[in-house]
């Protein structure tokens, strides 16, 4: 049987690609494994049932035989680790990979959630404009490491890898603001992953269904 994956029945972004099932659905794609996507309600997931495979009441999982994962990362290490195409045969260019998938959680999303969260959580406060600057001046430290580091090249560390589909996937969230305007070379980087036909399958599949 091919492993199941939880998604959002209706998600909150309208099928552009940002809820973290998509991050899953494309490391299926690169692998060219087939998957099956059980669609959960915001009530299911806060429910015994889904809470027994996510205790944190989040999307997405990943059901195969007898092992269930949570969390995007361990996902799409997990797929990774046991199909070709998203990590190198060579040791330490895997472990670079791999470094990089760490990277793009553990370094560069937290301050793009941050100001995605606040804008949100706070709302219309008049301290909100005081604020949105300081929070872009710490995504904008992170955007201008990785440009330095990436510079001309096509991906982080040689052909594309896991490490590249977690930070593109987290890039994404930057689409609907002007801050990466300023790195023309991650807005390339981005629009290559976007290219990808594996992306393509990924974002159509997402997609479809908020299309109902």
């Amino acid at each position: 049987m091919p492993p199941t994956i939880t998604a959002f029945e209706r998600s909150p972004d309208g099928g552009k690609g940002l809820a973290r099932d998509t991050r899953a659905r494309w490391a299926l794609e690169e692998a060219g494994q087939p998957y099956q996507v059980r669609l959960v309600s915001f009530t299911a997931m806060k429910q015994p049932a889904h809470l027994a495979l996510q205790p944190f009441g989040q999307i997405p999982t990943y059901q195969e035989g007898d092992l269930a994962l949570f969390e995007t990362g361990a996902i799409v290490l997990h797929i990774a680790d046991r199909h070709s195409g998203l990590l190198p045969i060579e040791a330490n260019a895997r472990a670079r990979a791999i470094a990089w998938m760490f990277a793009a959680l553990n370094t560069v999303e937290p301050p793009i959630l941050e100001r995605e969260q606040t804008a949100y959580v706070v709302g219309g406060k008049p301290w909100l404009q005081e604020l949105l600057p300081i929070l872009h001046d710490r995504i904008r430290a992170r955007l201008s490491q990785l440009s330095a580091r990436l510079g001309d090249a096509d991906w982080l560390d040689g052909g594309f890898s896991a490490g590249d589909l977690m930070m593109v996937s987290v890039l994404l969230r930057l689409q609907s603001s002007s801050l990466l305007d300023d790195y023309p070379n991650l807005a390339a980087y981005v629009a290559r992953g976007e290219a990808r036909p594996a992306y393509k399958r990924a974002f159509a599949a997402q997609l479809l269904v908020n299309a109902g």
